[in-house]
């Protein structure tokens, strides 16, 4: 596992693109029982090793993912999640050449497998601003602050406003990756540690090539 920080109350790792989260109906291992089997072994736990999880990214999308080693950490980050304390960073490459900087305020409207562009009236306000870091190719970088957590958010608004992520062929994209992957990486979560009250700074690198996706 590639780990961030970890303590007696948080474990941050760096998930790699294509790991479901938490289990689904595929059965495929998870980066919480990688956790849970790491912690067990590192520390040599008999029985089940508790791990909250208090967020995800989806299967495609590497980066930051907090857990919480306790229940009183999970329950206290949890709150913090649920009012958008946290300040979240992504990188992105994305189709087509973005404007320098911007701010999105669209409506999400969410389905089974994915989230559509609605009116105000039949969705959920998501927010996002963003600015370009690079541009080559017809591919643009771009670092986003995520100002609201709505499904599929990122995907669907850089889809809507015409510059799809790189490989996500499900809202869009013309460019095909490895299955499980797109170009979309959580790299930074700023939050308060759950017991000490300090100001947390959780970086993740992108792989080795992401940029070159």
């Amino acid at each position: 596992m590639d780990i961030i920080y970890l303590d007696n109350h948080l474990l941050v790792v760096n998930k790699p693109a294509g790991q479901l989260v938490q289990g689904d109906h595929t059965g495929r291992p998870t980066l919480l029982d990688e956790a849970k089997a790491w912690l067990k072994q590192e520390y040599n736990k008999p029985g089940n090793v508790y791990l909250g999880l208090v967020h995800r990214l989806d299967r495609p999308v590497s980066g930051v993912v907090v857990l919480a080693r306790t229940s009183k950490a999970a329950s206290r980050l949890s709150r913090q999640l649920r009012s958008h304390t946290p300040r979240k960073t992504y990188w992105a490459r994305v189709e087509g050449k973005t404007p320098q900087a911007a701010t999105w305020t669209d409506y999400l409207v969410r389905h089974h497998f994915f989230a559509a562009i609605g009116k105000a009236h039949e969705g959920k306000e998501a927010r996002l601003s963003f600015r370009r870091l690079d541009y080559h190719d017809n591919i643009s970088l771009v670092e986003i602050d995520l100002e609201t957590g709505r499904y599929h958010q990122i995907r669907a608004q850089f889809s809507h406003h015409g510059h799809a992520i790189v490989g996500d062929r499900k809202y869009g994209s013309r460019h095909t990756l490895p299955p499980d992957i797109i170009a979309l990486h959580a790299r930074e979560m700023v939050l308060t540690h759950p017991t000490r009250g300090e100001e947390m700074h959780f970086v993740a690198e992108p792989a080795a090539g992401w940029l070159l996706l």
